[in-house]
Formats: structure tokens, C-alpha cells, sequence
């Protein structure tokens, strides 16, 4: 019997769809990996320096926010050239020297290296978990980008109020829970979208994935700093 007229040519069409999705994942992952270099020059430098550790206060939320979101915007504007890599890069590398300030606190207690190793294995395990869920996974998970952005907006409000009014270690613990679970489910939502085709660009997409990275990671270290830290 003969094939349908159009079969082949949509099996070939189908195929090479597939293939660029795959191309598209396994980009966005080495480039997660590559981007893990400068976080962590930036994370030493940091340390050594002490430069995040000097800005307190408004001051160091004021150069957070304008250096996070201004290389997030440079980024999506040249995310179809080599540009694009090079200040995701230096993103990373900036994220790492912000981070350098909650690792000091950590580092300075008596089981401090412990904890940045817990916190480290902490995250990859959900990664591992969140990706093998996204690619195996039949459920459509499209309509949670709105949601997810709202949460997130939630949580970062909440911690301005708890950081500048209420000081409440209570609060930060549950915030920094909040945002684990938050940001796991995002890492799966980034990674299903690329895995159904919703995101066609690695540059874009990476920075998506490091984001959730960074904050679980984040947020597990300042979880296992209140409960399990040594001082």
C-alpha cells in the first residue's frame, strides 16, 4: 500500500524539528555549566575583595537590581550574537561577586564550608530532578509563566518589607523556602518549554535556567545557614 501523498516530507519535517529542539537543550546546558566559571571567579573575588560586603543597605539593593536587570535587558537585546554570550557571562560573573556576601556570612561559620558543599549538592539534585521531569513529562505546563512571574514578585516585595521592616528570621526562613520550591518549578517550566519547542534561542534560555540555578542555591545556603550553621 501505498504512503499517504505529504507523509514522508512531514516525517522529515518532524524530524528536523526534534533535532533542533535537542540542539537548542544541549546548548543552553553547556553554556549553564560554562557560565558556572565566572560565578564562581566572581564568588572568589568577591570574597577576597570584600566589595560586595561594603554595599549595605539601600545602596547595595540599588546596584543588585540596576546591574541584575540592566544585564538581563542588554542580554535578551543581543541574544542572536556572539555579544550575547560574552555579557551572559559577565552576568554570571557579576552574580558571583553579589553572592559573595551571603558566602562570607556562611564560610564564617564553624561548619561553613559544609554547608556551601550541602547547599551545592542541594541544587544539582533538584536540577537533575526538575529535568528529568520536563523531558519526561506529557503534561502542557504553558499557562504557569504568568503565575510563576507573580510569585516571584510576591516573594521579592515580602523580603523588602521583612529586610527593612519586620527583620524577622522566621519570615526569611519561610521566604527562602517559598522560593526554592518557586524557582524548582520554574527550572522545569524553562526546560519543558525548550523541550516543546516555546524557546528557540540557548542564550535565552540559559540565562532562564541560571537564574533558577542561582536562587535555589541561594536560598537552600541561607536556609542551611539559619538551621544547620555553627555560630
Amino acid at each position: 500500500m501505498n504512503q499517504p501523498f505529504g507523509v514522508p516530507n512531514q516525517s522529515v519535517e518532524y524530524g528536523a524539528i526534534t533535532q533542533m529542539r535537542n540542539r537548542v537543550l544541549r546548548n543552553t546546558y553547556w553554556l549553564l555549566a560554562l557560565s558556572m566559571i565566572p560565578t564562581v571567579l566572581g564568588a572568589y573575588i568577591g570574597l577576597v575583595t570584600g566589595v560586595a560586603a561594603s554595599l549595605s543597605g539601600v545602596v547595595g539593593l540599588v546596584v543588585f537590581f540596576a546591574g541584575a536587570f540592566g544585564f538581563i535587558y542588554a542580554i535578551e537585546k543581543t541574544k542572536n550574537s556572539s555579544m550575547g554570550v560574552l555579557l551572559l557571562l559577565a552576568f554570571t560573573f557579576f552574580m558571583g561577586v553579589m553572592l559573595s556576601r551571603l558566602l562570607s556570612v556562611i564560610l564564617g561559620m564553624g561548619n561553613g564550608t559544609q554547608l556551601v558543599m550541602t547547599a551545592f549538592a542541594g541544587t544539582a539534585a533538584v536540577f537533575a530532578t526538575m529535568a528529568t521531569i520536563a523531558t519526561t513529562t506529557k503534561r502542557d505546563f504553558s499557562g504557569a509563566g504568568k503565575w510563576l512571574m507573580v510569585g516571584a514578585i510576591v516573594i521579592i516585595v515580602t523580603a523588602l518589607l521583612n529586610a527593612f521592616v519586620f527583620q524577622s528570621t522566621a519570615m526569611m526562613a519561610a521566604l527562602s523556602a517559598a522560593a526554592i520550591a518557586l524557582f524548582s518549578f520554574w527550572l522545569m517550566y524553562d526546560i519543558k518549554r525548550i523541550v516543546d519547542g516555546g524557546e528557540t534561542n540557548y542564550i535565552s534560555a540559559t540565562l532562564s535556567l541560571y537564574l533558577s540555578v542561582f536562587n535555589i542555591f541561594q536560598n537552600l545556603l541561607m536556609l542551611l545557614g539559619i538551621f544547620g550553621g555553627e555560630d
